[in-house]
């Protein structure tokens, strides 16, 4: 082992255990998955407005276009530039939001960071001509880029901003897309891209009392800034005086403490579960390394970067950050390469261990208050949840003003008019900041906002009742000229890290469909019913259970604490069929370019344009 951890079996023991036991007492004290709160911001008296754009007023629209994309974050930016790319002119794209951004246009809040590096992360940068400033960038500048690639592909041209879509049906006759919105709007489109993303409802706690709060409160993607002062930079001058509580300990909670600690009179980071927080070593870009780049060095940055978290052992790390740290010790190890399933997955689950004794040794070289520093440990396998990094949010525990009140695992009891009660304790609080992320298990049709209703009038929710059919977790029989992006479905690519990836690779891909439809007169594309048994007999096939290897990783994942990434802890519990292809990133995206390749259109029936409609 590359780790400088050697670990006797008898400690290895007692991590397990541990490991056990922080699991079990979570399931214990996790509130029913009914708890889960299904409420809006405005049930619990929080804003679900946009505070970044006046309203936008216009007439509804009865036209046509031959591209409709619902989304205007990165998935919708590469959908439309994929198509302008294939020639397409005809492209509408709709968004909520006031612009072109996506989770970048609402989450502002100080600090707020991508946590993949930029020059893989932010999509398309050579053929817009953009080089970021730091390895890790921050919101203000990944906002302006993504406007700056909207515009470089003139995909403001025709677009509907502060527009959500409320039905979407399928017109047999006219062989459109009828795209129903708030607006009043009966657009009507040939071809229909559902690029809207998982994170796009913010999801209050469920805690008992949170509409009583007589205090200032909000949700970190609708950051009040009129009320801290300051911006994404920090300089929150407006609490200066105020006793500020954040509830959550995620992603976003880990870039914003470090801000609150700075300029609150009070901060209390209210902690169910510690996230891992290992060094980001954020730094600017390198004007000799720009110069050094050749054409296609983002394309081979990223390949090289998917390759190794899809465990290709023994590449040249091009990245050579956390990710690729902590996969080249669990996922392409040189020294697993040989071994059996069995064996492979025992050595990873020591490297595993050894790796969270790492992790926890630097927070004790960090915080010196020795109760604090237990607290912030994480005692779980090191991708139960997604790894944070930080260079400052371990640190900021050794201010004064600021305070760690862990739940250990527990739920916050109660919210009451002046704070929060936490262990019969209550925590007087001038501001409530809730950090709790977004809704992404609900209901798909909840989290839209709309259902699909496709030929013979059957929603996308009835045909999907039993679980997730398709073609490539990206089409689906019935549902004609109609493709849905890796945020709304699961059978698509594995879980990736560096998300806009997987997000090109599905805009590449309907494009290439879309943009051959339209130059050989092909009307409509439809998913064949065999083709559609056929891929989801591969999502089975290709499940974790049936892969030696696979299903013992399923079995730490089983042994994970309860969250988002083992369904609260049984991950038996979900469908077969609601599961991502079981292979890697890289040969799913392969397996995709050697489709379009074959020119063949395997699994589509084209249907070609009638004389009169």
């Amino acid at each position: 082992m590359s780790t400088p951890f050697s670990i006797s079996e008898a400690e290895l023991d007692e991590l397990r255990a541990r490991y056990r036991h922080e699991r079990d007492v979570r399931m214990t004290k996790r509130r029913a998955k009914a708890r889960k709160s299904t409420a809006t911001l405005a049930d619990v008296g929080l804003s679900e407005a946009d505070p970044h754009m006046p309203p936008i007023h216009r007439e509804p629209l009865t036209d046509e276009v031959d591209v409709l994309v619902i989304g205007g974050g990165l998935s919708g930016i590469l959908s439309g530039a994929h198509l302008r790319m294939r020639g397409v002119q005809s492209i509408r794209v709709l968004d909520k939001a006031g612009d072109f951004g996506g989770v970048w246009y609402w989450n502002r809040y100080p600090g707020a960071q991508c946590d993949v590096e930029s020059y893989i992360y932010l999509p398309l940068l050579e053929e817009t001509g953009y080089i970021p400033t730091e390895k890790y960038t921050r919101q203000p500048e990944i906002l302006d880029y993504c406007r700056k690639a909207a515009r470089h592909f003139d995909l403001y041209r025709d677009t509907c901003f502060q527009t959500q879509v409320t039905g979407l049906e399928w017109d047999e006759r006219r062989r459109r897309w009828t795209v129903h919105t708030d607006r009043g709007d009966a657009m009507r489109a040939r071809f229909v891209l559902m690029a809207n993303g998982p994170m796009d409802k913010p999801r209050p706690p469920a805690i008992p009392g949170i509409e009583t709060f007589r205090g200032h409160a909000f949700h970190s993607s609708r950051w009040d800034y009129e009320y801290t002062k300051g911006s994404a930079e920090g300089d929150l001058s407006g609490l200066a005086d105020k006793s500020v509580g954040i509830i959550g300990t995620g992603a976003t909670a880990v870039q914003i403490v470090p801000h609150l600690g700075r300029s609150a009179k009070q901060v209390y980071v209210f902690q169910r579960t510690p996230s891992t927080v290992a060094p980001r070593n954020n730094r600017p870009t390198d004007p000799s390394w720009v110069a050094s780049l050749e054409p296609g060095w983002q394309q081979r940055r990223i390949h090289n970067f998917t390759a190794l978290i899809s465990g290709v052992a023994g590449l040249e790390d091009l990245v050579d950050d956390g990710w690729t740290y902590a996969f080249k010790k669990l996922m392409c190890n040189p020294d697993f390469v040989g071994l059996s399933p069995a064996e492979r997955a025992a050595r990873t689950e020591v490297a595993d261990l050894e790796l969270g004794e790492e992790v926890r040794a630097r927070i004790d070289s960090i915080v010196s208050d020795p109760a604090t520093a237990e607290s912030l440990k994480g005692y779980y396998y090191y991708f139960c949840k997604r790894p944070g990094f930080h260079d400052e949010y371990l640190q900021t525990f050794e201010r004064p003003n600021v305070s760690l009140v862990d739940t250990k695992g527990a739920e916050i009891e109660r919210i009451t008019p002046d704070g929060l009660v936490v262990n019969g304790a209550e925590y007087p609080l001038d501001c409530l900041i809730f950090a709790t992320g977004f809704d992404i298990n609900s209901a798909r049709t909840r989290r839209a906002g709309f259902d699909v209703v496709g030929r013979d009038g059957v929603s996308l929710t009835v045909k999907w009742a039993d679980g997730m059919s398709s073609l490539h977790g990206m089409m689906t029989s019935g549902f004609p000229n109609l493709a849905f992006s890796p945020g709304v479905n699961s059978q698509f690519a594995p879980l990736t890290i560096n998300f806009p990836t997987a997000l090109g690779e599905f805009a590449r891909h309907v494009a290439f469909v879309i943009a051959h439809c339209i130059d050989n007169e092909v009307e409509v594309f439809d998913v064949e019913s065999d083709a559609e048994a056929g891929w989801v007999q591969t999502i089975k096939t290709r499940s974790a259970r049936n892969d030696p290897y696979s299903r013992q990783r399923l079995e730490l994942l089983q042994a994970c604490i309860p969250g988002f990434f083992n369904n609260e802890g049984r991950p038996e519990d979900l469908p077969e069929t609601d599961a991502n292809f079981g292979g890697s990133a890289l040969e799913f995206y392969d397996m995709l370019e050697n489709w379009r390749a074959e020119g063949r259109f395997a699994g589509l029936s084209l249907e070609p344009r009638r004389a009169e409609r």
